[in-house]
C-alpha cells in the first residue's frame, strides 16, 4: 500500500453512546474532527464544539488521514465501508481505517483485504470499558491489522484508550474481544448462580457478595454486575441483546478455530434465553433475574 501518513484530520462515523464519546476525546486530543451518523442530532454537541459534519461516509473520508467507525454489527460495518456513499468511495491511498465495532473476525479479514486493494489499511479494534470508559478515555483497545498502520495512528488510540494492545494480523482484535465477552458472560452466569444458591439457602445475597469480594472470587463482574442486579438497576449500560450478538460471534470464532468450547456454548445459550424472555433491551445484569426465575427464587 502507499505510504501511511500520521493523521491530522480524523473522521468518526457512528454517533452512538460509545462513538460520540470516543469522537469527543479525539477532538480533545487536538485532532481536527469530521463526524457522520445516520442521525445528525446525535452529533449536535460535537458540531457545537467545532466538528465538521459529513452527510455520507464517503464525504467524511475525504481529506481524513484516519477514519474511525463504531457501529453495531458486521452488516453495518460492511455498509459503512463498501455501501453506496461508503468509506471506500472517499478514502485516499495511505488512509488508515480503525473499526471500533465488535464484529466477526473472518469478515474483518475480508474487509481489510478489500480495502488494501485500494491502498487503505484497516485496523480492527473492538473495545472494552463500556460507556463510562469511553467518556473517560480509558477504554481497552484490542487491535488487529498491519503494524505500520497501527504505529501511524497510535495517537488516535491514545486519545480513547488507556490499555492499547496490537495483537497480530487482521481479525486478531475481534478474536480477543470474543474472549473478553465470553469471560464476562460466563463469569456472570457463575456469579448469579452462586448468589441465587445462597438466597435459596437462606443467605442474604448482598452479604454473601461482600464476603466473596474479600476472597479469591473477587472480580469485576462480582463488583459491578452483581451489584446492579442486587440494586434492581436493569436500565442499560450494555444491553443484553448486544451481548447476545457478541456471544454469537464468540461461538463463530470457536467454530472457526475448531475449539471444544462447552462454556462458550452454555454462556451463549443463556444470553439467547435472556433475550427470548423479553429482556434484550435491559442491561446484561438482568441475567440475574433469569437465573433467579429459573431457580424458583424470583421476587
Amino acid at each position: 500500500m502507499d505510504r501511511i501518513v500520521p493523521p491530522a484530520r480524523v473522521a468518526f462515523i457512528g454517533m452512538g453512546v460509545m462513538g460520540a464519546a470516543m469522537a469527543a476525546n479525539i477532538a480533545k486530543a487536538g485532532f481536527a474532527l469530521t463526524v457522520s451518523s445516520r442521525s445528525r442530532n446525535k452529533a449536535a454537541a460535537l458540531e457545537a464544539a467545532g466538528a465538521a459534519w459529513a452527510t455520507t461516509s464517503a464525504e467524511a473520508a475525504k481529506g481524513a488521514a484516519c477514519i474511525a467507525l463504531c457501529v453495531p454489527d458486521t452488516p453495518d460495518v460492511e455498509a459503512v465501508l463498501f455501501g453506496p456513499g461508503g468509506v471506500a468511495e472517499g478514502a485516499a491511498p495511505g488512509t488508515v481505517v480503525i473499526d471500533f465495532s465488535t464484529i466477526a473476525a473472518a469478515a474483518t479479514a475480508d474487509f481489510a483485504k478489500r480495502l488494501a486493494a485500494q491502498g487503505v489499511a484497516l485496523l480492527d479494534s473492538p473495545v472494552s470499558g463500556g460507556p463510562q470508559g469511553a467518556i473517560d478515555g480509558v477504554l481497552t483497545c484490542m487491535v488487529g491489522g498491519d503494524a505500520a498502520a497501527f504505529a501511524a495512528v497510535e495517537a488516535v488510540f491514545t486519545a480513547v484508550g488507556r490499555t492499547v494492545r496490537h495483537l497480530g494480523p487482521s481479525g486478531a482484535g475481534q478474536v480477543c474481544k470474543s474472549g473478553n465477552q465470553l469471560i464476562i458472560t460466563a463469569t456472570m452466569q457463575a456469579v448469579f448462580e452462586a448468589l441465587v444458591m445462597g438466597k435459596k439457602a437462606g443467605l442474604d445475597p448482598a452479604a454473601m457478595r461482600e464476603a466473596l469480594l474479600g476472597g479469591s472470587a473477587k472480580s469485576f463482574v462480582l463488583e459491578n454486575h452483581a451489584k446492579r442486579w442486587l440494586d434492581g438497576k436493569t436500565a442499560p449500560g450494555f444491553r443484553a441483546e448486544l451481548m447476545r450478538k457478541d456471544m454469537r460471534l464468540a461461538i463463530g470464532a470457536a467454530r472457526d478455530h475448531g475449539m471444544h468450547a462447552p462454556v462458550t456454548a452454555a454462556a451463549a445459550q443463556m444470553m439467547e434465553a435472556l433475550c427470548n424472555s423479553g429482556r434484550g433491551g435491559l442491561d446484561v445484569a438482568a441475567l440475574g433475574l433469569l437465573v433467579a426465575e429459573l431457580s424458583g427464587a424470583a421476587e
